[in-house]
Parts: C-alpha cells; structure tokens; sequence
C-alpha cells in the first residue's frame, strides 16, 4: 500500500520514552502482539535517556525494521517537546499513544 511513494499506515502508535529501561520492552511487545487487518506503525521518540533505554530500543528497531521508526533525540527536550516531535514523523491517518512505561495486554486493543 503506497501513496505517493510513500507507504501508508492506517495508524501509528506514538510511544514516548525516558529513562524507562525496566519497562520499554514489555511496551514495544504488548504493540508488537496487536492483532489488525491495518497497516500500522510504531513510532517512539527516546528522550536521551541515561539508562539502556536507548539500547534496547535499537534491538527492536533493527529486528522489525518496517514496522518501527524511532526518533533518537540528541539533546533532551522534555516531554512536551518530544511528543510534539513525535506526532511530525507519525504517518497514520490515526494516532494511538502507549507510553514507554505502559503496556497493552490486549491482543486487540487496536
């Protein structure tokens, strides 16, 4: 499914993330389990966290690498800033939210 050249999502799942090592990789998998007849993305926008936060996401990136963008900031920017971020590289015609410390058990949350 392209437009334009580009490939289309029905969603995307905008995911913050801080410092949230202890919790980002039950959050990418509890959106990695959705169960949809749509394309969807997940985006998530890593905060220059001082814990592995940063490395674990790369892990998942680079195994599912057309299903997962990451915007990897080079300076903190906050949270405001960095959701404002996010939402630019969104390209779903709807936008979920799953922060880095939250997850879904629901196989068809979306």
């Amino acid at each position: 499914m392209e437009e334009n050249g580009k490939e289309s999502f029905v969603l995307s799942v905008c995911m913050l993330a801080y410092n949230h090592e202890k919790w980002i990789s039950k959050s990418i998998e509890g959106v990695l389990m959705q169960k949809t007849n749509f394309k969807y993305q997940l985006i998530i926008a890593e905060d220059c966290s001082n814990d592995r936060t940063r490395d674990i996401i790369l892990s998942y990136s680079k195994m599912y690498p057309d299903l997962i963008g990451v915007l990897f900031n080079k300076n903190n920017l906050g949270l405001a800033q960095n959701f404002s971020q996010a939402l630019t590289i969104c390209k779903g015609k709807y936008i979920a939210l799953c922060e880095g410390d939250d997850f879904w058990t629901d196989p068809d949350k979306l």
